[in-house]
């Protein structure tokens, strides 16, 4: 798969929620690095079993009626740099951020997720 594909499976997934956590975690590589600012600092998750664990916690703590808009992605090579946009009731406004996925092998080796 290239980059671009990767990432599109990956934001529909997203989109998807826990119903596709199996379809999530098959696009990362099983030594990737997943770097996320959700917590209120950046936390780095180091193989697919963090990430995968990573990810079901969030799951729990999903706001409700959230919804993820990819607003623009740019690929230069095998990296992919998506800006996105969600909402939810429990916000006071979207949050805005950043993804960069670095794709080897037709799966993510690397994503940093920042806001912006």
């Amino acid at each position: 798969m290239k980059p671009l594909e990767v990432v599109q499976e990956y934001f529909d997934a997203m989109k998807a929620g826990p119903d596709a956590a199996q379809a999530l975690f098959a696009l990362f590589a099983d030594d990737a690095t997943y770097v996320e600012p959700f917590a209120g600092t950046p936390r780095t998750h180091e193989g697919r079993t963090a990430i995968e664990a990573c990810f079901e916690g969030s799951w729990k703590n999903t706001p409700p009626d959230l919804e993820l808009e990819v607003n623009r992605v740019d690929v230069d090579g095998n990296t992919v740099r998506s800006e996105w946009t969600c909402t939810s009731p429990a916000f006071d406004a979207p949050i805005k951020g950043i993804d960069v996925c670095t794709v080897e092998g037709g799966r993510i080796k690397r994503l940093e997720v920042s806001f912006g």
